[in-house]
């Protein structure tokens, strides 16, 4: 075919009418739509709940203003899973009919966080122990080699390496691996959801 012919057809008076007249339905989001996560207005407690769960890094952070906690979000990094709403024990964020559906459906997130180290990579800095802030509410005093007054921490040094005390203190916060200039340490999320009998 050639180029007159296609130009031929598309220049077809019922073609251009068809084209120019057409009518579609409005444009609507639909109730199951998530758009990004948004404030309800509830008081943020700060348990990261949602910052942990989230699978996109620097996707949310929970920043302080004025004295008052309130998760933050990046929409550039965001994916709208909506893992942040449903696992907020505090209905802080809210996103389509999600927080109505979690209410409906009974819906709760347990979680656990486990703190792996490699004692091949282990240096025993301490810098990890040094820096995690559940340590420090047990041991204020915790020394910069992250040798530990208190059994009661996280983590801690003992004979050279770090040894893991109490996992179910973790806050899931990853300090740890952040500040270990050997990559030795690592915090594992375990997310379980739960329905809640009515």
């Amino acid at each position: 075919m050639t180029l007159f012919t296609y130009v031929h057809e598309f220049l077809r008076l019922s073609w251009l009418k068809a084209f120019f007249t057409v009518k579609t339905a409005p444009l609507t989001k639909p109730s199951y739509f998530r758009d990004f996560p948004e404030l309800t207005g509830k008081e943020c407690t700060h348990c990261l709940a949602c910052k942990m769960i989230c699978p996109c890094p620097g996707a949310i952070d929970v920043v302080q203003t004025d004295g008052v906690w309130n998760p933050q979000i990046t929409q550039g990094h965001c994916v709208r899973c909506g893992y942040c709403v449903e696992a907020c024990p505090e209905d802080v964020l809210t996103s389509g009919d999600l927080l109505a559906r979690k209410h409906a459906q009974g819906l709760v997130f347990t979680h656990e966080y486990i703190v792996k180290i490699d004692t091949d990579l282990c240096t025993g800095c301490g810098n990890c122990t040094t820096a995690c802030p559940a340590n420090h509410e047990f041991d204020p005093l915790i020394s910069a080699g992250g040798t530990s007054n208190s059994q009661e921490g996280v983590i801690r040094v003992e004979h050279g390496k770090n040894k893991v005390m109490h996992n179910e203190r973790c806050k899931g916060c990853k300090v740890c691996m952040e500040t270990c200039p050997n990559g030795a340490i690592h915090v594992i999320r375990n997310v379980t959801a739960v329905q809640e009998e009515a």
